[in-house]
C-alpha cells in the first residue's frame, strides 16, 4: 500500500487535538478554537451566497453554510478513499454543530452579541427561523437534539480516524 508508514503518528496527534476541542466546544460555550473562526467566516458568507433564494433561506444561509461545508469536505475526502479526512471532516462538523447549537439555544434568549453587515442591524437567525415556523419555544430542546448529534459524530469520527491512522501503520516487525 502507497503511503504505507507515512504520518501516522502524526494523525494520531492531530485526533488527539480535535477531541480536545471537540469535547470543550460541545461542553463550554465560550470556548473558541481555529475551527470556531472559520465557522464564523463561512456562517457570514453563507448568508450572502444563500441571499439570492429570499429572505428565509438568506437567513438560514449562515447556519446551512457552516453545516454543508464540512460535509462537502468530507465528500471529497470520500471520493477519495481517505476514511482519515472524512474523519477529520466530521469532527469539524461536530464542532460546527456545537456552536449551532449554543446559536439554536439562544433563540428566545437572544442573549449572545451578533454581527451583522446590514444597516437595519443584527438579526438573531436562529429567533426569526424556530418563529416563522411556531417553534420557538423548543429552542433548548431542538438545540439539545443538535448537540446530541454533535457528540455523535465527534466520537465517530475520532474512532473513525483513529482506525484509518492506525491501518496506514507500518505492520509490526518480530
Amino acid at each position: 500500500m502507497a503511503g504505507r508508514g507515512r504520518f501516522w503518528p502524526i494523525k494520531l496527534l492531530l485526533l488527539a487535538y480535535l477531541a480536545y476541542a471537540g469535547v470543550r466546544h460541545l461542553t463550554d460555550p465560550d470556548f473558541a478554537s481555529i475551527f470556531s473562526g472559520v465557522t464564523f467566516g463561512v456562517h457570514e458568507l453563507g448568508h450572502l451566497v444563500f441571499a439570492f433564494f429570499g429572505e428565509w433561506i438568506s437567513v438560514a444561509g449562515g447556519s446551512l453554510a457552516q453545516v454543508l461545508l464540512p460535509v462537502g469536505a468530507a465528500l471529497l475526502f470520500l471520493r477519495q478513499r481517505d476514511r482519515f479526512g472524512v474523519a477529520v471532516c466530521g469532527a469539524w462538523l461536530a464542532m460546527s454543530l456545537a456552536n449551532l447549537a449554543v446559536y439554536i439555544g439562544d433563540a428566545r434568549a437572544e442573549a449572545l452579541d451578533l454581527v451583522s453587515f446590514s444597516p437595519e442591524g443584527a438579526v438573531h437567525d436562529w429567533n426569526y427561523l424556530l418563529e416563522s415556523l411556531g417553534l420557538l419555544r423548543n429552542d433548548t430542546r431542538i438545540a439539545g437534539f443538535v448537540r446530541a448529534v454533535g457528540w455523535v459524530l465527534l466520537a465517530g469520527s475520532i474512532g473513525g480516524g483513529a482506525a484509518a491512522a492506525l491501518r496506514s501503520a507500518p505492520p509490526a516487525t518480530e
